[in-house]
């Protein structure tokens, strides 16, 4: 009987925890080798940016306009779908719109 508790504790433990963490980790492998210039994506600290060239280690971002910076490939967090230029034009006109109130 404790060998069948010890056993089904095992069972428990790999569906809950390790098989979910193994698929994360293949998932974010996969993403990191589908990556190509022109993708926006997301660094592990946060950085939004570019990816301007590939090689097998590392990824070159363009952080701000003539500015590159390079990360190892586990570095990138995620691809960005839906790019957000449109979004400082939008932050732009609030502040223009206050301006005009004052």
């Amino acid at each position: 009987m404790p060998i069948l508790m010890i056993v089904l504790l095992f069972g428990v433990m790999y569906f809950m925890m390790i098989r979910p963490q193994q698929k994360r980790r293949r998932e974010a492998e996969q993403m990191q080798s589908t990556l190509g210039p022109g993708a926006e994506v997301v660094t592990i600290g946060g950085l939004y940016g570019h990816v301007v060239s590939v090689d097998d280690e590392t990824v070159t971002l363009e952080v701000a306009p003539g500015v590159h910076n390079r990360y190892a490939r586990p570095a990138i967090a995620r691809v960005v779908s839906g790019a957000t230029p449109q979004d400082a034009p939008a932050a732009e006109k609030v502040v223009d719109e206050a301006d005009v109130k004052d």
